[in-house]
């Protein structure tokens, strides 16, 4: 088969103590998730969940022990971190039961749902969609994926964000609002999973701007640390 010109290469992630990679096929992102959070943005109690979308190629992929560069984005003047823990999808489905969803997860990672909140906010304002504050280039940074066997207690596992060192963001997975499986249930009900699939699953409380020269640490218990300067 050929081309009109020369396709992008597939991204991907490394996995810890393999030597193949995960190759990505889509992003989903949840939002409002976390109770705090939720108060944070104006809302309260256990609202259904609902997904956005970010392209592949808004990966920041950071192997580990190394440090990950993202730029600070055009258009904006309120540039939020949101750490997250992102479930890794190997055996797709639809309409996935919560009590099955574990034998479709292949494993976990940490994640930063990067935002341009002024611009998120007033596309909230005019009813009109997310995107430009949410899939842009590079607004997705994630760290090594582990197998799910190694990942320990995933779903009562601290979570936290350090900005140079202070504490940003300070929580636990067993927060979540629509823990894991009950995500990908919701989930798979709207869209079919696929292999390669990333969830991205909500973030706690604590968001708040980072500007040039900021070093971010995001931590998930049981997982390698992602840590991503803002250039």
């Amino acid at each position: 088969m050929s081309y009109v010109f020369t396709p992008a290469p597939v991204v991907s992630v490394p996995v810890v103590g393999r030597a193949e990679r995960f190759p990505a096929r889509r992003i989903y992102c949840v939002g409002r998730n976390y109770v705090e959070h939720a108060k944070e943005m104006g809302f309260t109690g256990r609202e259904p969940p609902f997904f956005f979308l970010k392209p592949t190629d808004a990966l920041v992929v950071v192997p580990e022990g190394e440090t990950g560069t993202m730029a600070y984005p055009s258009l904006t003047k309120d540039f939020h971190h949101e750490i997250e823990l992102v479930a890794a999808i190997g055996t797709g489905g639809k309409n996935i039961k919560a009590a099955d969803a574990k034998k479709h997860i292949f494993g976990y990672a940490v994640g930063l749902d990067m935002t341009r909140r002024d611009l998120q906010g007033d596309m909230k304002k005019q009813g009109r969609p997310w995107c430009i504050g949410k899939a842009f280039d590079q607004s997705a940074p994630i760290g090594p994926i582990v197998p799910a066997a190694q990942a320990g207690d995933i779903e009562n596992a601290e979570i936290s964000l350090q900005v140079n060192g202070q504490d940003r963001q300070r929580s636990t997975v067993a927060k979540l609002i629509w823990n894991i499986a009950e995500t990908i249930e919701h989930l798979s009900a709207a869209w079919e999973l696929q292999p390669g699939d990333l969830i991205y699953t909500g973030t706690p409380e604590g968001v708040a701007a980072v500007v040039s020269g900021d070093t971010l640490v995001g931590r998930v218990a049981g997982l390698p640390e992602l840590r991503v300067k803002v250039a």
